[in-house]
């Protein structure tokens, strides 16, 4: 294990803005970078997540939403940041709070170790003893991609929103965009000035206009009904997208070859696919009791393992650059409060 990670008071796994929203929350109660508290991230130096969205994605927030908050972003807060912009930010928030992120080890693990207070986390360049350990390693972490899309043979491309950089990446032709939220959306706005595009949409989604967010952003739970309501559409609605000329269809069932059967029957043989289908969080490397047990905001089941930006952890919103700080400070007031 390198010598910078070891003897500190908290690891934080993770270099976005929820990392660097808990690092800004314990500098703010007194704990210095690289002493009390260190941060380490698997990707490689600099290449946080914002790096690898499609060019022409702008931020659901407006600049005065989507800044941490001890550092806004400078100029017309009523712009909706870029994704190049924001992946300066937090360079420019990183360097402002003296953290030198240690890039290129991954957290595969972490236990209670001995008697005391003392957790193991178990790293790719070996195991660390720390008091703390923060998991900020991201809602949207890994790729959520369908069970039938192994099964399509297209003869374009068939490859995850996350893949998807700019309109000319997508043959001549039709595509399919699977995933009715705000990215198929905006991926359907983007292509239909290039190709014909259909939307193909499981669960049709209240549409709210762009300032709503980030008040309306995230999954809603009624008090009542307790039903799960997907997050809003903003900007445009379904309605929109038909008058520029996008097709809304129902929900992909299942696909062989290079047909795909939708839920009402119908079918199609696009030439390209979209899988707009989401993310699944960062918490695989978390221990199972740590998953299911949490007993209160950012808290788990593990004494002194905190999850920073992640809803079902934190709450409606922790996985918004405005909502994650409510995360960072619980999680640094449990901290300096810690025996």
């Amino acid at each position: 294990m390198r010598a910078g990670l070891t003897h500190r008071r908290a690891i934080i796994v993770g270099a976005g803005q929820s990392g660097l929203a808990v690092a800004a929350a314990l500098s703010a109660e007194g704990l210095r970078p690289q002493h009390e508290f260190v941060v380490i991230d698997a990707a490689s130096t600099g290449q946080r997540s914002w790096s690898s969205r499609w060019y022409s994605m702008e931020l659901l927030s407006d600049a005065r939403h989507s800044a941490l908050s001890p550092r806004r972003l400078l100029g017309d807060q009523r712009r909706h940041p870029r994704v190049d912009e924001m992946a300066d930010y937090l360079t420019f928030v990183e360097a402002g709070l003296g953290v030198e992120t240690v890039w290129g080890i991954q957290a595969t693990g972490v236990e209670h170790r001995g008697n005391g207070s003392t957790l193991l986390l178990s790293t790719t360049a070996g195991e660390v003893q720390t008091r703390n350990v923060i998991c900020a390693t991201g809602a949207a972490a890994h790729p959520r991609i369908p069970e039938w899309a192994s099964l399509l043979t297209v003869p374009g491309v068939v490859l995850h929103s996350s893949e998807y950089l700019y309109p000319k990446q997508i043959p001549a032709g039709d595509v399919l965009i699977v995933g009715g939220g705000n990215s198929g959306v905006q991926l359907a706005r983007e292509l239909s000035a290039s190709h014909t595009v259909t939307l193909s949409v499981r669960t049709r989604r209240q549409h709210r206009p762009a300032m709503s967010y980030p008040a309306a952003a995230g999954e809603r739970v009624p008090l009542f009904s307790r039903e799960r309501r997907p997050e809003p559409v903003f900007g445009d609605s379904y309605e929109q997208l038909r008058r520029a000329g996008v097709t809304i269809a129902a929900a992909v069932q299942d696909a062989a070859g290079a047909v795909v059967t939708f839920a009402d029957g119908t079918q199609a043989s696009p030439r390209s696919v979209i899988l707009a289908t989401g993310y699944t969080p960062g918490d695989d490397w978390l221990p199972e009791s740590a998953r299911v047990d949490r007993p209160r905001r950012t808290l788990t089941g593990l004494p002194g393992l905190f999850v920073a930006g992640m809803p079902q952890y934190g709450g409606r919103g922790s996985d918004t650059l405005a909502g994650v700080w409510k995360d960072a400070t619980t999680i640094a007031q449990h901290i300096i409060n810690r025996p």
